[in-house]
């Protein structure tokens, strides 16, 4: 059996082990409680340190929390053993959480004794196929994988169900700087505004700009072109240069501008110009008028 195609299967069954006993129910959808190996105190679970997720809404797990009190944890909590009758959570930490603010002294679990790459790779099944990690996080995980089990970006996309694409595009998203990153992470900006701004020349300044005008992600893409174009051409932009002037246009300016005492400026064209007189008084206007009223 070669590696690719282990881990395909490997894929498909995590996939299908987060489909069988983790996944969120319809909302009018009635409840299906799936068996528990067990119940144990729930100072026994301790959160996997390695789980990619790291922002849980408050509010939302306050919800959860009084919904678990009136219907319990229907979904058990995927854990492993990791001694004596302790364990870490695979998959529903969110639910762990929620449980303690609820009071409860034991949950129902479902182990599996999985090695440190199995249980990462179920982490980021689970949160994935539920949209729970923000952007970043998600690229986090990949990582993760990448630099410790050597997984390719085409295994990534056979584990999760999504193209190599859209892993590559994830990945891309590590190549930000912190402030930036700390806007995706917060919700401030999305992962289109965040690619948008990658190759820009100060994503920071651009990405402040963005959250500050609130611009769309089409808009911050022209905006992030512009930036790259201006990288490229650096008379983008700019008015073009003025073209000089012959040495007689330049004799008839100073003549102009000694007789009237004002500045005098022409302009040729091909088929013409103008002749404009810079006056800074009324007064100085008015000697103007009079001159050209006498000729």
């Amino acid at each position: 059996m070669n590696d690719d195609n282990s881990r395909r299967r490997l894929g498909r069954g995590l996939a299908a082990l987060i489909g069988e006993m983790d996944q969120p129910l319809a909302p009018d959808a009635p409840a299906k409680p799936v068996s528990a190996d067990r119940r144990v105190p729930i100072e026994f679970v301790s959160r996997n340190p390695r789980n990619p997720r790291r922002s849980f809404d408050e509010g939302e797990l306050q919800d959860l929390a009084n919904s678990i009190r009136q219907h319990g944890i229907v979904q058990p909590i995927v854990v492993r053993t990791i001694s004596a009758d302790r364990y870490e959570i695979i998959a529903g930490e969110r639910r762990w959480r929620a449980a303690q603010l609820a009071g409860f002294s034991d949950i129902p679990v479902i182990v599996r004794d999985v090695d440190d790459r199995t249980a990462l790779e179920i982490a980021i099944v689970e949160n994935v196929q539920r949209s729970d990690l923000n952007p970043l996080e998600e690229a986090l995980g990949y990582e993760q994988l990448i630099a410790e089990h050597g997984y390719t970006q085409n295994d990534l996309g056979e584990i999760i169900g999504k193209s190599r694409s859209h892993v590559a595009n994830s990945l891309r998203l590590l190549k930000l700087p912190d402030p930036v990153r700390e806007m995706l992470s917060a919700g401030a900006l999305s992962a289109g505004h965040a690619r948008a701004l990658i190759p820009t020349s100060d994503p920071v300044a651009l990405a402040r700009s963005v959250v500050g005008k609130g611009l769309s992600v089409r808009d911050t893409e022209r905006l992030a072109q512009n930036d790259i174009r201006a990288q490229n051409d650096p008379n983008f932009g700019k008015s073009p240069p003025r073209p000089e002037k012959d040495a007689d246009t330049l004799a008839l300016e100073r003549t102009l501008t000694d007789s009237l005492g004002l500045e005098v400026t022409v302009n040729h064209k091909a088929a013409g110009g103008h002749l404009r007189i810079d006056y800074k008084t009324l007064d100085q206007l008015e000697e103007i008028c009079r001159l050209l009223e006498r000729r």
